[in-house]
Parts: structure tokens; C-alpha cells; sequence
């Protein structure tokens, strides 16, 4: 017998044993992680995969026992999982379609009824599935391929010290001084200008800008954030360079997010520093596409006690299983809250820690804040992140505006401790950025670019300018202390909508009157 044909024998006997209910308990987790891909951390799918294909083999083998037919209960276990795991999706689906229909229990009934169908189709005596199996396991494993490959560029290895634009512009030939200065960014996602926040929610946010002045700030009264959403924003911002100039990718026809994220992860930035020997500090954010893993020091909080991640709660609710969240015997948007306050938490915990390092340090600290979720009261106190949210997760304006301002408060509070700190630590001056990556929801879409902007340039504040953007911030601060030639982009501020993400439309620059 020819290798081929042992091979082809082996095979036709390993897709001749009823496999497929494992395979298709897998599929789920694994389908939800692709369409999430890049947004959170694969090992978040760890727990919910096992679990999954754990409940799978334990009904197979629970109705295994019943009818003492393999096949029988390999069919019907994989009916009732497709149920099981399908509630959900179809539940969401209804819902966004009909929002005000009360449909809850009749959808229940009709569940368990195909519950019962599958039941009685399947116990018919003449019916074993055994001739079925080869191709019930071949789809399956077709059904795990989809959603592998797309996960697959998510675990490739990379450098850390990589650049993920070849034309992003570097310097090689910057001058690290005798004493180097650290330098902090701090990204405060949301952060609105402080002419929006008094015209919008008539806060006013003047004494945390006197307070920051009066350490030696310059606040940049009519900066504007270059692009409307994070991840372009920063995309720019760190990379020193408009989108539209750092790929063709980036054009108005595309979609794709991946390079984008690359370049957060590996950003001109990053490079420049690492290249004069600073080492890279950053912290954990609730999306994987922000967090530099690989930094040299990458911060993140310890476990919750709960022992449910924010994919977990997610993935829960697109099953059969949300009816646990529905009766109250778990609460995923609680653990939204604890995991926030966490993440929030340990970037302040850790700023002594920081200022303390022996070697210069670029020190990258998102902070998810003032932006939802909302779980910070203005004194500091927990708040629970659905008390701002309506049955379809929406925020009411009213609610956003209060969770917003509440939680802003906090954030000032906790920002002048760090800066405070800083500066103590400090032997050498640093360099201290505060900025927002563009302002706050349910905003016209052009009062959606003015943002916070806050700059520590020891000896340099004659540097700065009233107009200045997020993406010319870098390229001061590597002329300033660092012997760099980088021209003074022009200040332009982009509107693009989703999901065109590189659909630019220019906005005016302008401050509020």
C-alpha cells in the first residue's frame, strides 16, 4: 500500500468518527475573536474557547448516553448548539430592528420549540447521521478555517522596535542631549476644549487650565485634533504626518484598519525614542489596537475578582446564555466598571514608579477618560456604567453630558496629582503633553476636533502656539530638545465618517466666540 493510500486511510477514519459538535462549540468564540480582530487581545478568547468546546463535548456525551447512538447525538448535539449559540446574534438582530417591540418571551418560546423540532426529528428510528458524518466534519473544520485566518495576523511575531510605515518621517540623525529629558504623553480620550465644555454642558473648566498654568503649562486655547476618531487621530499624531501622506492605503476607497493599527503599535514616535536609547513605558487599554505589548514596560492591572473579562461578557450575551445577565445572576456591565476603574487606576498608581526610572523613558499613558464608559463620579467615587445607557446601550444626552463632566472632574483632580509627582521626581526637567484625541460625542461634527491641549516644554514654551495640532506636537518636541529638522506642518483638521475612515472632508479651523 502506496504512503498515499495509508494517509487517505487515515484520514477517511479520523472524518468517519463524529468530531464535529467540538468543532462547531469552537467556532463561536473563534468567530466572535475574528471580527474583533486587532480590537482585543487574543488570549481574552482563552477561557470562552475552552468553556466552549468543554459544553460541546459534555452534551455530545450527555445524549451519547441517552440514545447509545454516536452519531445520533453528535447531529442532535449540534443542533442544539447552533441554538444555543445563535440566540443571541438573533436576539440583537430583532431588536435593533424592532426597539420598542416587547418580544422577549415569545422569543424564548419559539427557541425551545426549535429545541423540541430538532428533538423529535432526530430520535426518529430510521435516522442514524452516520453517513453524514465525513461532511458534518468537513464543514466544521471549514468553519474553523474562516475564522482562523483571520486571526492568524494577529499572533504573527514582530520586532519591537519596527517601524509599520516606511515613510513615516524619522530622523536618523537626532542628537540625544547629556541629560536627557523623560516624556510623558498623556492621552485623554474624549478631552474637549474648554470653550466647548462651557458651551455645550456650561462647565467650566478654567481653574484645572489655570492650575496647570501655573506649573508651568502652556494650554494651546484653540487646538484642534487633526481627525475625529482615535485611532486616525493618534495614527497621525504619533507617526508626525497627515494619513493621507503616510500610505495609499489610506484613501478614501478603503476600509482596512490593519496597517492603521501597525502604525499605532509601531509609530515613528516609538521609533525615534527607542533609536536614542529611551525605553518605552505604556499601559493597558480596553482595546488591543492601543496597547504596546511589546514596550518595554507595559503595565497592566491585576485580574478583577469577578473573574469575567469585558469578551466573556460579550461573548455571553450572544448566546442563549445573556438570560444570566437578563435575571441578574451576573452583571458583565459591573465588570465593565471594575475593569475601567482598574485600567484608570493603575496609570496613576504607577507614575511615581515611573518618574523613578534610572534611564529616560517614553512614557505613552491612554487614558480612557473622560470618554465612556462612565465610572467615576466627580469625587472619585464607583459609578455603574449603565446608569448612562438606555435598553439599547445608547447614551441620552443628558446622561452623557453628567457622566462626562463627573468624570472629567475626577480625571483634573488626578492629572494635577501626576503632574505634581512628576515634576518632584524629576531631576531633569521633563516634557509633559496632555492632550485629547478629539472631543466628546454628540457634538456638531466640527466642535468634534477642539480638544485639550496642554504642553511642559522646560525653557521652550516660546515653541508654542494658540492653533497648534496633535500632529506638529512631535515634531516640536524633536526640534526643541532632540537637533531635529522637522518642518511645522500646516494645522488642518479632517472629518471622515464610519465606516469610511479615510473619506476626509476639512473642517475650518476656528475658536468659539
Amino acid at each position: 500500500m502506496s504512503r498515499f493510500n495509508v494517509i487517505q486511510k487515515k484520514l477517511g477514519r479520523w472524518f468517519s468518527i463524529p468530531w464535529y459538535p467540538l468543532a462547531i462549540g469552537a467556532y463561536p468564540v473563534l468567530a466572535l475573536l475574528a471580527t474583533n480582530a486587532g480590537q482585543v487581545d487574543l488570549d481574552a478568547g482563552l477561557r470562552p474557547l475552552l468553556f466552549s468546546i468543554a459544553f460541546a463535548g459534555l452534551l455530545f456525551l450527555i445524549l451519547w448516553l441517552f440514545f447509545r447512538q454516536a452519531h445520533k447525538a453528535a447531529f442532535l448535539a449540534t443542533l442544539w448548539l447552533a441554538l444555543f449559540f445563535s440566540y443571541g446574534h438573533a436576539y440583537i438582530a430583532i431588536d435593533e430592528k424592532y426597539p420598542d417591540a416587547n418580544y422577549t418571551l415569545w422569543f424564548a418560546v419559539a427557541w425551545i420549540i426549535l429545541f423540541i423540532l430538532a428533538l423529535v426529528w432526530v430520535t426518529r428510528p430510521k435516522l442514524t447521521f452516520a453517513s453524514s458524518t465525513a461532511a458534518l466534519n468537513v464543514v466544521a473544520l471549514a468553519l474553523l478555517v474562516m475564522p482562523g485566518w483571520e486571526i492568524i495576523p494577529e499572533v504573527q511575531p514582530r520586532s519591537a522596535h519596527a517601524l509599520a510605515l516606511t515613510n513615516a518621517p524619522i530622523q536618523t540623525d537626532l542628537v540625544r542631549p547629556e541629560n536627557p529629558p523623560d516624556v510623558y504623553f498623556f492621552l485623554l480620550d474624549s478631552y474637549a476644549r474648554a470653550d466647548l465644555l462651557k458651551q455645550a454642558y456650561g462647565f467650566d473648566n478654567s481653574e484645572f487650565l489655570r492650575e496647570l498654568e501655573k506649573r508651568g503649562f502652556f494650554v494651546a486655547e484653540c487646538s484642534q485634533s487633526n481627525y475625529v476618531r482615535t485611532e486616525i487621530s493618534l495614527g497621525s499624531s504619533l507617526n508626525m504626518q497627515y494619513l493621507q501622506e503616510l500610505s495609499d492605503k489610506f484613501a478614501p476607497e478603503n476600509t482596512g484598519r490593519r496597517l492603521l493599527w501597525d502604525s499605532l503599535k509601531h509609530n515613528a514616535v516609538r521609533y525615534n525614542f527607542e533609536s536614542l536609547g529611551y525605553e518605552t513605558v505604556s499601559v493597558e487599554t480596553e482595546f488591543a489596537w492601543l496597547n504596546l505589548s511589546d514596550a518595554d514596560h507595559f503595565l497592566s492591572p491585576p485580574p478583577i475578582s469577578s473573574g469575567m473579562t469585558e469578551f466573556e461578557g460579550l461573548f455571553m450575551r450572544t448566546t442563549l446564555a445573556r438570560y444570566a445577565q437578563e435575571w441578574g445572576w451576573v452583571d458583565p456591565d459591573a465588570i465593565l466598571g471594575v475593569t475601567a476603574r482598574d485600567r484608570f487606576n493603575t496609570v496613576f498608581n504607577n507614575v511615581d514608579d515611573i518618574a523613578r526610572m534610572p534611564q529616560p523613558t517614553f512614557s505613552y499613558l491612554h487614558l480612557v477618560s473622560p470618554h465612556p464608559p462612565f465610572v467615576f463620579d466627580a469625587q472619585g467615587n464607583p459609578t455603574h456604567p449603565a446608569d448612562f445607557w438606555n435598553d439599547r446601550r445608547l447614551y441620552p444626552p443628558g446622561l452623557y453630558q453628567k457622566g462626562y463632566v463627573d468624570q472629567a472632574q475626577f480625571l483634573n483632580k488626578k492629572m494635577l496629582q501626576a503632574v505634581d509627582t512628576i515634576l518632584a521626581e524629576s531631576d531633569v526637567p521633563p516634557i509633559i503633553i496632555i492632550q485629547g484625541d478629539h472631543g466628546p460625542w454628540l457634538q456638531p461634527k466640527n466642535k468634534r476636533m477642539w480638544i485639550l491641549n496642554a504642553l511642559y516644554f522646560p525653557g521652550h514654551k516660546d515653541q508654542l502656539y494658540s492653533e497648534m495640532t496633535p500632529v506638529n506636537t512631535f515634531r516640536l518636541v524633536f526640534n526643541t530638545y532632540f537637533g531635529g529638522k522637522y518642518d511645522i506642518l500646516e494645522d488642518v483638521s479632517y472629518f471622515s465618517p464610519v465606516p469610511k475612515l479615510y473619506d476626509f472632508s476639512e473642517i475650518p479651523g476656528s475658536c468659539a466666540r
